[in-house]
């Protein structure tokens, strides 16, 4: 499954049947010329419209704060939003890594914040399994197993776990599993443990909000394999951005405390800390490695 280049249309960015929820929330209006900015968000919740719903309190306040309006769309997959990031579709972006660097390698889009977690930049991709299967030793003894990669525009259940393979584990995933790619990351939960697949990828994150929620209990699969620290998603703008735009954004970001995160952000996030490019080094690298991306010149 190769990324896929081709650009969205207005009419596609916003239709439903595209698999993208939006939504216009119009901040109380001062004058009539106000500015609306075009906001995005990846699939960070089982659907597009959980996920708007649950990230509109944060950018309703980036908005209010800026002095504009805005429409706030969600994606259902990583590689969208760096589809729409790259034609030019969205002011503001909140990107996985891997798909903030895709877009990035295209059209320049730069990061200006990096969201925390349990009062950390950083998360793990992580690997489950159901619970009775056998694993001593990853991945040797799961050989012939079935696993479920997601999109490819994912960074902890594609990207990642297609650079360990390489790099590290010296294996090519699609001959030494029984191998599947493009599920959601809660499409992952869920099938694992309903016993569907015998193994998928997944993120930290998103196991504790999916477990938190009730979508999946925690003893209905188990974490076999977890990856070093990653960079947290991305808040990004176009390369186009006034850079008084990237510093005002940044600097209403890293000013949100904890408790208003609480208010602003889903469970466990408690704000940002400034980012650029240079913070996701190690995931250009890795989409570079797996002949994704290439190198700069």
């Amino acid at each position: 499954m190769s990324y896929d280049h081709r650009r969205f249309s207005r009419r596609t960015l916003l239709a439903a049947g595209a698999g993208l929820a939006a939504t216009s929330l119009i901040a109380p209006a001062r004058a009539q010329d106000r500015k609306k900015l075009r906001f995005g968000v990846g699939p960070l919740l089982p659907s597009a419209e959980d996920t708007r719903k649950a990230y509109t309190p944060l950018f309703a306040h980036l908005a209010r704060e800026l002095g504009a309006d805005f429409d706030l769309v969600a994606t259902t997959d990583w590689a969208g939003m760096a589809v729409a990031m790259g034609s030019g579709q969205l002011d503001v972006a909140w990107m996985g890594p891997w798909g903030y660097i895709i877009a990035n390698n295209s059209t320049g889009c730069q990061a200006v914040a990096t969201v925390k977690y349990d009062d950390k930049p950083t998360y793990r991709a992580i690997i489950i399994a159901r619970p009775d299967l056998a694993v001593s030793t990853f991945p040797d003894d799961t050989k012939g197993k079935s696993m479920s990669f997601a999109d490819v525009g994912s960074t902890s259940g594609w990207l990642i776990p297609t650079y360990y393979a390489k790099e590290v584990w010296k294996i090519d995933p699609r001959t030494f599993w029984n191998y599947t790619e493009g599920a959601t990351h809660a499409a992952n939960e869920m099938s694992v443990s309903a016993g569907q697949v015998d193994m998928a990828t997944d993120f930290d994150r998103n196991r504790n909000a999916m477990i938190a929620s009730g979508r999946v209990k925690e003893d209905a699969n188990r974490i076999i394999w977890t990856s070093d620290p990653l960079p947290n998603d991305a808040i990004a703008l176009p390369p186009d951005a006034p850079p008084e735009r990237a510093e005002q954004v940044q600097k209403i970001l890293t000013a949100i405390t904890p408790e208003q995160a609480k208010e602003l952000l889903p469970s466990r996030y408690t704000g940002f800390v400034a980012a650029n490019h240079a913070s996701y080094a190690m995931i250009e690298r890795a989409g570079i490695a797996v002949g994704k991306i290439k190198p700069k010149s």
